[in-house]
């Protein structure tokens, strides 16, 4: 009986651990995932990996971001990808491609949707980053723009940062020439915005 209940335990202790290591968050994203035009290594996913690691969560991050990726081309590969690495966690980082392109609101708000939907229909959690555009489109499409994530998050109930880019936008020390893309010096300032939602998550 002794010998039955110490292999019954470590069994257990086994499972356990093992359920522990493989934790997985995908990030569907675009450039600013991808880390365009940053340093190799320094973009805020891998920073994202390494803080989650030092502070004892044994996850890991699969970044599935693509440059210039809309939010119909992330939705069109987010099936496959969640049978393929079945995500504990999935973070959206997706809209500003389309609002550049000034894509129809609700069919960026029918893509996110539809990306919540699946994922959430995975067993995962989800964590929706919010993005902004500049007001140069005017103000009904940016107020629009701007309250889809909101909108999803609260209709959803998943985790929301209203703006991923919040104290960096503007910043001409944290973005490239461009305007657009946050520099290798903005990525930490990324993984902060993001981090306080992403651990209610794991608090749930």
């Amino acid at each position: 009986m002794r010998k039955w209940f110490i292999t019954a335990f470590l069994g257990l202790f086994y499972i356990t651990t093992t359920l522990a290591q493989t934790q997985t968050v995908l990030v569907m994203g675009d450039s600013i995932s991808a880390g365009f035009g940053v340093e190799i290594g320094k973009g805020w996913v891998t920073l994202f990996e390494q803080r989650l690691l030092d502070k004892g969560h044994d996850f890991k991050v699969i970044n599935a971001s693509i440059s210039g990726e809309t939010s119909a081309q992330g939705l069109a590969r987010l099936e496959s990808l969640l049978i393929k690495h079945q995500p504990n966690y999935v973070i959206i980082e997706l809209g500003g491609n389309d609002g550049l392109r000034a894509l129809a609101l609700p069919k960026l708000e029918a893509n996110l949707e539809q990306m919540i939907q699946q994922s959430k229909g995975s067993g995962a959690k989800v964590l929706l980053l919010g993005m902004q555009i500049p007001p140069n489109y005017g103000p009904g499409y940016t107020d629009g723009f701007k309250a889809i994530y909101a909108k999803l998050a609260d209709k959803h109930q998943i985790a929301l940062v209203p703006f991923f880019l919040e104290g960096i936008a503007g910043q001409t020390d944290l973005m490239q020439n461009d305007g657009i893309h946050p520099t290798t010096a903005a990525q930490p300032q990324l993984l902060d915005n993001m981090w306080a939602s992403f651990l209610t998550l794991l608090n749930e």
